[in-house]
């Protein structure tokens, strides 16, 4: 057991404060600027010269764009984990890591919306899907519970940084004037009055519940986009169990590796201590080990069955063009963070920033292996089709765009934590009162 550290409020204050950025932050935020300047550059690209300059063709209509979609809605759902299922778990620890947990969502689904706007290729057919929407296609579906989901997201960042809000504009002097201005738009309102606490928990208690069936639906929905057509590889009844369970293992990772950052960049080793990342190791492995049983059951059935098409695809997975990702998805996603984490020792920050890491890139390859693979594997033979229709690797453009959309996310993470508290402030000083009391 770490010892308890009694910390004043004036303190925690001071060490949660929002900081400027050094010459690190600087040369981040500078690199992730310029890497989505290109992403833009190669955006307008496509809008000049149409979808032509990507490498999607009749057959693999697919590609890069889809497997990033998915992996943002993936990582989005880290917010109904942290936030919604430890708090009504009535898990205290979780409150350093609720704040990062809800900030990775928003900026998750927030490009989850834009990746699909460019992979439509006219972005002015964005307005024809709600216009002449559908109730029969999954894509309305997936519409109305992204929107959903980030509208309560959003909610639950905002409404628990009342309070911190009005610290800021308790500290005026220290802060930018514009900040100032954006601090009192937000939060001009917020007294810290006990009928406005029990308000806002209240709130806070109702969405958390609301978001957890939300969660499970946008990515069940997500699931059905590719579930409902008779492909090999899609057609799967597993799908939104295999979906979610590796959703919430992305998520989590990302999660540990922005614990690490910012606990280094910030020296929030009082707050984010040993024990929360020992804590949320044990929670990776456990959904580590979920996702690995759905991925051995998902390939397992069709593999027994044997069907044409589907061991077309498998042997395509397995020993074929795509084994080396295939593989070296299965074990950074799943059989490296298990082994790293099932020991004591893998649960110390640095090994757990490490599985993290492994976690999220092997997510990010097992989308694009969800959506590609299959996409080469039509039920009717590739007949009569130029070569290049038959393999897909992405163009300059895609690439370019792809990381754009990445560094956009963590912009607005980077962003975020520039000006206001990546750890609720209050309610850690409430927290620090109550241990005062029971001591």
């Amino acid at each position: 057991m770490e010892k308890e550290i009694k910390l004043s409020e004036a303190q925690i204050t001071a060490d949660l404060y929002p900081r400027k950025f050094g010459l690190p932050g600087m040369l981040w935020t500078s690199l992730l600027i310029a890497i989505c300047l290109v992403g833009a550059y190669a955006y307008y690209l496509q809008l000049r010269d149409g979808l032509g300059v990507t490498a999607l063709r009749d057959y693999a209509s697919w590609g890069i764009y889809i497997s990033n979609f998915v992996f943002f809605v993936a990582i989005s759902l880290v917010g109904s984990l942290i936030t919604a299922v430890l708090r009504l778990s009535n898990v205290h620890w979780s409150t350093p890591l609720t704040r990062i947990a809800e900030i990775i969502a928003v900026s998750g689904i927030v490009f989850a919306a834009i990746i699909i706007i460019v992979d439509m290729g006219r972005p002015d057919r964005f307005l024809y899907v709600m216009i002449h929407g559908r109730l029969q296609s999954p894509i309305i579906w997936d519409v109305v519970v992204i929107s959903t989901y980030l509208v309560i997201s959003l909610l639950l960042l905002y409404i628990p940084l009342l309070p911190d809000l009005k610290i800021m504009l308790q500290h005026k002097e220290k802060n930018i004037k514009w900040l100032n201005k954006v601090y009192h738009f937000l939060g001009s309102f917020w007294v810290g009055s006990k009928e406005q606490f029990r308000l806002s928990e209240k709130a806070i208690n109702i969405l958390a519940v609301t978001i957890i069936p939300v969660a499970f639906c946008i990515h069940t929905v997500t699931s059905w986009l590719f579930a409902t057509t008779y492909r090999p590889g899609w057609d799967s009844t597993n799908f939104g169990a295999y979906f979610i369970s590796g959703a919430f293992l992305v998520g989590a990772g990302a999660v540990v590796v922005a614990m690490y950052v910012f606990r280094k960049a910030y020296h929030l080793e009082k707050y984010i201590t040993d024990d929360h990342f020992n804590k949320m190791g044990k929670i990776v492995v456990l959904l580590a080990l979920l996702y690995l049983y759905f991925n051995i059951n998902e390939y397992l059935v069709p593999a027994f069955k044997m069907k044409k098409f589907e061991v077309e695809h498998l042997e395509g997975l397995f020993t074929g063009h795509f084994a080396g990702i295939f593989w070296f998805a299965i074990a950074t996603s799943m059989v490296l963070p298990i082994l790293i984490l099932l020991f004591k020792s893998g649960r110390k920050p640095l090994p757990m920033f490490i599985a993290g890491l492994l976690v999220v890139v092997g997510a990010w390859c097992k989308r694009f292996l969800i959506v590609t693979p299959t996409m080469l594997h039509p039920m009717l033979p590739m007949t009569d089709a130029p070569e290049e229709f038959m393999h897909y690797f992405p163009t300059w453009q895609e690439s370019a765009i792809t990381l754009g959309s990445l560094a956009g996310a963590l912009l607005i993470v980077t962003f975020f934590t520039r000006i206001l508290p990546i750890i609720p402030v209050q309610e850690t000083i409430a927290e620090q009162h109550e241990t005062d009391k029971d001591n």
